[in-house]
């Protein structure tokens, strides 16, 4: 687990695109940056990177990868190579355990790279390569994309194919300092950046083979990019967790802040893993290049893998605030949870959700549990799942709204009692009924009972026909049909008094399509029932999370509505069909994750 501290922002280079031309000037005093060294290693990470501007030219180098070694941790760099050009200066440096590199190249050549630098820099940084390929260390090359060598990359891959140990990254450039003084003149349309970084990543894995260097790419939303959603590489991606500017107190988590999926990005499957465009480029050129990719399965749960377990201090104290510190924790991948005196620290780290979504579901929908079963996933959540709330101590703190939080156990069985409106609903109807996506039978005990008194006329459908094959040997008193909503046809079907959509409306592929035929085939006084579950967080043991991650289950969820989108859709399909609304539930921090709509035809 990396944390990166920037040293200052001095450079020997004059990149036009430089984040930190306006502030070239700072420098972070040396005992600045030794106190940051050591509350790295208080927070826990395990390596300390140093950035800038450039941290090679600090006559303090050495030092500080002495202090970090002396702390047990190892050593990192993110620079532009020229001081790695000296070996005496690499050997120095890999004894006290330098282990990972991040160097920036953007040419293969000296023309196109010393353009985009604004120095000779290009024979240092390739000596820099010589010097450190081969020793052992996680070895990054970034390539900075701009208008200059957006048409040059296939010459950088050529270049870097004798060094099978790197990674080579293409990142799009961002519109900051240098990147945004000269917006016009850098910023090339980010489609075009795709297709180029497409083509130089086949060139170079065809030409290299599976043992020549690896690639990824950066800050280029993933519908461009199809087939290489998965070489997507950040910060995150890198194990960073926090970092620190100079002049700023304590670390703070690496976010994307830069960053946002636009109106375009709607209902993507890719949302979750995908970077959207930077803020600036949107605020220019629009989202109209996106592709967005729909009716893709995604994810409905994410882990909080468990860290560690300390003391958790005083019960009416706040561990955050006494010691732990505020900044250093992301609001959505960092959980802390105090129980019985102890209290664990829990991480995610999905690509299946945004930081965004994760933000919403732990604090604004409250939706975090305990797994206290040992399977690969719950499959009966009133046992399994043990919700988890915000402490009382949180209420009121000047840091609410900023903090990750302190959350504990709620031993209420918020699933059992929030589903008592289903039953009661299954209770109470009567006339022909038809239940969409019936294939893991619930409520068997209400409907065997409302069928064989003769009050329903029971019809289920569901895609899976081995799911009804087995239903069907249950069942011997239901009309079960293999097919999806999106087949339905009035013509064929007839109409239905109560159709329900219980927890398969996340599943259907065009909600808009299966709703509207489901809304003709009610009569007036018909009713709609919609339930589901909006995604989740599950804290668990690292063992738990190994073994869920790689069971076989498989992502059958298209979206995560909630309660407001599906009613969104119902009143847009509906427009010409008037209806009262009788139930509308949505979820938050004190409910389970259901949701419900519930709507009565009135014509």
């Amino acid at each position: 687990m990396k944390a990166l501290i920037k040293v200052g922002y001095a450079c020997n280079e004059n990149c036009s695109f430089c984040h930190t031309l306006d502030i070239r000037h700072i420098d972070g005093p040396t005992a600045e940056i030794d106190r940051k060294i050591h509350r790295a290693a208080e927070l826990g990470h395990s390596m300390v990177v140093l950035s800038g501007g450039e941290p090679t030219i600090r006559p303090e180098l050495l030092h500080w990868a002495k202090l970090t070694a002396s702390l047990d941790l190892d050593f990192g760099l993110v620079t532009n190579g020229q001081m790695l050009a000296y070996p005496d200066v690499v050997e120095k440096l890999l004894e006290q355990r330098l282990r990972y590199v991040y160097l920036s190249l953007h040419g293969g050549s000296a023309k196109v790279h010393n353009l985009m630098v604004r120095s000779n820099g290009y024979d240092h940084a390739m000596a820099a390569l010589k010097n450190l390929s081969g020793r052992g260390i996680d070895l990054s090359v970034n390539c900075v994309i701009t208008r200059h060598n957006v048409d040059h990359l296939i010459g950088l891959v050529d270049t870097l194919l004798p060094y099978p140990d790197l990674l080579i990254k293409f990142s799009m450039v961002e519109p900051k300092g240098g990147g945004n003084q000269l917006f016009r003149h850098l910023m090339p349309d980010v489609s075009h950046v795709a297709k180029r970084v497409r083509e130089a990543i086949a060139h170079g894995q065809a030409k290299a083979g599976p043992t020549g260097p690896r690639f990824a790419h950066g800050a280029i939303p993933l519908c461009l990019l199809p087939g290489l959603e998965h070489l997507y590489d950040d910060l995150k991606t890198h194990a960073y967790r926090t970092m620190i500017e100079v002049g700023e107190p304590d670390f703070f988590p690496v976010d994307d802040l830069n960053k946002q999926h636009p109106p375009a990005c709607e209902g993507c499957a890719l949302r979750g893993p995908c970077p959207g465009l930077y803020n600036g480029y949107y605020e220019a050129f629009g989202d109209a290049e996106l592709r967005p990719v729909h009716n893709r399965p995604r994810a409905n749960s994410y882990n909080y893998t468990l860290v560690d377990v300390r003391e958790g201090g005083s019960a009416d104290a706040c561990p955050l605030k006494q010691g732990l510190g505020i900044t250093p924790w992301e609001r959505g991948r960092s959980l802390f949870v105090r129980n019985a005196g102890r209290l664990a620290r829990f991480r995610a780290d999905t690509r299946d959700f945004s930081d965004g979504e994760l933000h919403v579901i732990k604090h604004d929908l409250g939706q975090i549990y305990y797994d206290v079963s040992r399977k690969p996933a719950p499959t009966d959540f009133a046992r399994d799942l043990v919700k988890l709330k915000r402490s009382a101590l949180c209420t009121g703190c000047e840091h609410q709204a900023g903090c990750t939080g302190l959350f504990e156990p709620l031993l209420d069985d918020v699933f059992t009692r929030d589903d008592q409106h289903v039953r009661t609903t299954i209770a109470g109807v009567e006339g022909r009924v038809l239940d969409v996506g019936c294939g893991e039978g619930p409520y068997a005990d209400l409907w065997a009972e409302r069928v064989r008194s003769g009050c329903v006329d029971y019809v289920g459908i569901d895609p899976d026909a081995n799911h009804l094959q087995q239903l069907a040997k249950r069942w011997p008193w239901a009309k079960l049909h293999p097919m999806t909503a999106e087949q339905l046809d009035p013509d064929v079907h007839g109409r239905f008094d109560h159709v329900l959509i219980l927890r398969s409306w996340n599943h259907l592929h065009n909600p808009d399509h299966a709703l509207t035929t489901i809304v003709e085939m009610l009569p007036a006084g018909g009713v709609l029932t919609i339930v589901d579950n909006v995604a989740f967080g599950l804290a668990r043991t690292q063992k738990q999370s190994h073994r869920g991650e790689r069971s076989s289950a498989r992502h059958e969820h298209f979206r995560n509505d909630s309660a407001e989108q599906a009613l969104a859709v119902l009143k847009k399909v509906a427009a010409e069909r008037p209806f009262t609304l009788l139930t509308h539930v949505e979820v938050g921090p004190q409910t389970s994750n259901q949701w419900i709509v519930q709507a009565r035809f009135d014509a």
